[in-house]
């Protein structure tokens, strides 16, 4: 997949990217400590090709986002390993398409888990269980590299991007996507802590973007600076379109607000359609009356 711009890959991913080959390790990034993607095995149109794993570390490894319950990725985890220490496993956040294979990876190998609890919402994987009490800016020394914890939420309350210290490496799971946004699920996502999330970044001196889904980034200030504009251009439409309305349903609104999203994509412009009118709510620039959204002011 080429990048997409933000407008037409909204929401979706493509699943021909020629360079992705699930289970086999690849080498990403020019960096000096080793980091592998292992594809998940888990195509579609909001997975892309799949869930990236990545595997870091030279003797003291660390993998990230072991992906949904595979018994044969595991496997494939398990010959990437060899006879070298697995010492954590990563997890950004508890969708199904990310944690699940943290419990029998652990089980497997004895690595500690790392990664906030679900929260009580729909699609979490609360069996996820992380080994202890782990809080932004945590950092994980390994000797050969470190890794810091960046508390990112917004797509969902309890998401983490992972600071790659020597490398200025992000793993940023489904926080910044390569060639697509990613929805924000309210009310566990909140728009604004999203934008917060994505200026918190911004002061960060980062050279790659390694997200959940896609390719690599080496562009990454650009990536966040297009990202950000892209959500103010869209809650500016969305603002637009409101005062053409008048007072609407949302299942009006987001058919002018997304005219340019695909129809089957709808249900999941509704979700970040209702992302963007929560932050406009709570600026005080709307308000919702029996399911009708208006402008206030």
């Amino acid at each position: 997949m080429g990048r997409a711009g933000y407008d037409s890959g909204e929401f979706e991913l493509s699943e021909t990217m020629s360079e992705f080959v699930a289970s086999e390790p690849v080498a990403v990034g020019d960096t000096d400590v080793p980091v592998f993607r292992i594809l998940g095995r888990n195509p579609g149109p909001m997975t892309g090709p799949g869930t990236n794993s990545y595997l870091m570390g030279r003797e003291r490894l660390c993998l990230l986002d072991p992906g949904p319950l595979d018994p044969d990725q595991l496997q494939c985890f398990l010959q990437a390993i060899g006879q070298r220490k697995l010492e954590y496993i990563l997890l950004t956040h508890t969708h199904g398409d990310h944690s699940p294979g943290a419990a029998p990876l652990s089980d497997a190998t004895g690595a500690e888990v790392v990664g906030l609890p679900a929260p009580d919402a729909i699609g979490q994987d609360h069996s996820f269980q992380p080994t202890r009490n782990w809080q932004h800016g945590d950092l994980i020394d390994l000797g050969e590299y470190r890794l810091e914890l960046i508390h990112t939420p917004g797509h969902v309350s309890n998401h983490i991007c992972y600071l790659l210290l020597e490398e200025g490496l992000l793993f940023t799971g489904d926080h910044v996507l390569q060639g697509t946004t990613s929805v924000i699920l309210p009310p566990d996502g909140n728009m604004s802590d999203y934008l917060n999330s994505l200026r918190l970044l911004q002061q960060r001196d980062l050279r790659y973007l390694a997200p959940g889904h896609g390719g690599l980034m080496s562009q990454p200030q650009e990536e966040i600076t297009n990202l950000i504009a892209h959500r103010l251009k869209r809650e500016s439409k969305i603002v637009s379109s409101m005062q053409s309305l008048g007072a609407c349903k949302i299942d009006e609104l987001v058919l002018v607000a997304y005219d340019d999203v695909a129809p089957h994509l709808i249900p999941w412009a509704k979700k970040t359609l209702t992302a963007h009118l929560v932050k406009l709510q709570d600026e005080g620039r709307a308000s919702l009356s029996e399911s009708l959204w208006a402008l206030t002011g």
